[in-house]
């Protein structure tokens, strides 16, 4: 049965999605109109990859939360279905929060996710109450539990927040389902809580999966939890971050822990712990496994110190990441784009050897709708270059530059210049290696958008763009010789 929130908000779709055509990226997802945020239910079922999202179509700012929908088949090409979950029972009345999906045996989609009700308390506070709840449909329409909510205060460990509780990530795993749900505990910290369940109705606590203990932030949202690589890794997005060093930034941030599950006392051993994406909008990743054993994660490519700031023109606010493959190697968990991207590209232009000392520019080396490929190597035997320089979405007046120091092996991100109208940060610095004397450096642009791959993965930085879209210019510079090889594709979506 769909209900009249529901109901508005697909009628409310359908009336003005078509007017937001044309300032869609290309093959990023966003809602299309109004605002998104978190990626939830990013999973397979029946042979296609389903992706929800935290979704308020009526304005370009967060909202009550629904969940809107798409899916493709191989994760460039999306098709938008109507919004999925809409505010409307006395346990979300005040919100669908983030979750997870998974295929049930008999063939039907099982929706899980974060019921948001708000009670108003004598002295004034609002607080929160934060349950898990669950809708089950045939990928289009879905009919929440009559058993909402179905994980509440009473299946929460002794100290455990029934205001911070949320986010939950289901899978099957054998027999049994499992979910990952992040918490603060007594001590003001993040958790991450294990729970199992035999028929994904019924749950029960089983540990603390990992804790905080205010080291990396204080609350952990957006838990996933998977195998990759003989290893199980954790990734999470805590609030309230405190820099250390230039592996993580103030804020909202984005951190991954790697290391072996205990499964006697259900607790991850961690080995180490890093940043996931260096950029200044990357937050609140999920990930799948495809049909092939690939790991694919998806983030939304924002963050809430930025949520605020767009043209004004735009219709829409907030859009995803492009889906990315991990990996581990090195220990460093490594992500590349979907090999699916390949499938896009137009006509190659390639340069080989270009010595560089001072600013250059080479035909055929622009756009806005690219995937380039620049490595760069000294081309001075007897010294260093200072640094090099690489600058894309470019005209008389914008610009973004990428900045590599090998003196400190940092890359700098700088997009003072792309086009936002608000007093924000802007520049992000982060770690950065060469290797066998090389840097590469690989740049996927679509409209809005800019994300970077180091060392064929090895760290990734994403950043949006409001740069005009006619400044397409690309040039390269350096103090020092440098000898660059380029490769450049227009990607086609049509």
């Amino acid at each position: 049965m769909i209900s009249k929130k529901l109901q508005r908000a697909r009628d409310f779709e359908k009336k003005y999605l078509r007017y937001t055509e044309e300032e869609q990226p290309g093959f990023h997802v966003t809602g299309g109109i109004g605002w998104i945020n978190d990626p939830n239910g990013f999973a397979p079922y029946q042979g296609e990859y389903h992706l929800f999202f935290q979704y308020y179509p009526y304005d370009t700012k967060w909202g009550p939360m629904h969940w809107g929908h798409v899916k493709t088949r191989d994760f460039i090409k999306w098709e938008r279905l109507p919004a999925a979950l809409a505010p409307d029972s006395e346990y979300d009345r005040d919100g669908c929060f983030s979750g997870g999906a998974v295929e049930l045996p008999d063939g039907r989609h099982l929706l899980m996710y974060t019921g948001v009700r708000n009670v108003r308390r004598r002295n004034g506070k609002l607080q929160a109450f934060q349950t898990q709840c669950i809708a089950i449909g045939d990928g289009v329409d879905y009919e929440k539990l009559a058993a909402n909510p179905v994980i509440d205060a009473e299946l929460l460990p002794e100290g455990g927040s029934t205001e911070d509780f949320r986010d939950p990530k289901i899978w099957r795993e054998g027999d049994k389902y499992y979910a990952v749900i992040g918490n603060r505990s007594a001590d003001g910290s993040g958790t991450i809580l294990l729970y199992e369940s035999d028929d994904a109705m019924h749950w029960r606590y089983v540990s603390v999966l990992s804790a905080c203990h205010n080291q990396y932030g204080r609350m952990w949202e957006c838990p996933d939890f998977f195998h990759l690589d003989e290893k199980d890794v954790l990734i999470t997005s805590p609030q309230e971050m405190s820099a250390i060093g230039l592996e993580f930034h103030p804020g909202n941030a984005n951190v991954c822990l790697v290391g072996h599950f205990d499964p006697n006392i259900h607790h991850l051993n961690r080995e180490w712990v890093q940043a996931i994406d260096y950029g200044l909008d990357f937050y609140a990743p999920q990930t799948l496994l495809t049909s092939d054993g690939r790991r694919v994660m998806i983030g939304w490519m924002q963050n809430w110190e930025t949520s605020s700031c767009k043209p004004q023109e735009l219709r829409f606010m907030g859009q995803m990441t492009l889906p990315r493959e991990l990996s581990i190697r090195n220990r460093r968990l490594y992500q590349n784009p979907v090999r699916e991207l390949e499938k896009y590209r137009g006509v190659k232009i390639d340069y080989y050897n270009v010595l560089i000392n001072g600013e250059t520019s080479l035909r055929g080396i622009s756009g806005r709708s690219l995937d380039m490929t620049v490595t760069v190597r000294p081309g001075n035997e007897s010294s260093m270059y200072k640094w090099f320089r690489l600058y894309v979405a470019r005209d008389g007046e914008h610009f973004t530059m990428i900045r590599f120091r090998p003196d400190t092996s940092t890359i700098k991100v700088d997009r003072t210049h792309s086009g936002f109208p608000h007093d924000i940060v802007n520049i992000r610095e982060f770690p950065a290696c060469v290797h066998n004397g090389e840097l590469k450096l690989r740049v996927i642009m679509d409209r809005y958008s800019l994300e970077l791959f180091v060392n064929d993965g090895e760290s990734a930085a994403s950043f949006v763009l409001y740069t005009p879209a006619d400044a397409s210019a690309i040039s390269f510079t350096s103090e020092g010789a440098v000898l660059v090889d380029v490769e450049k594709y227009d990607l086609e979506m049509d």
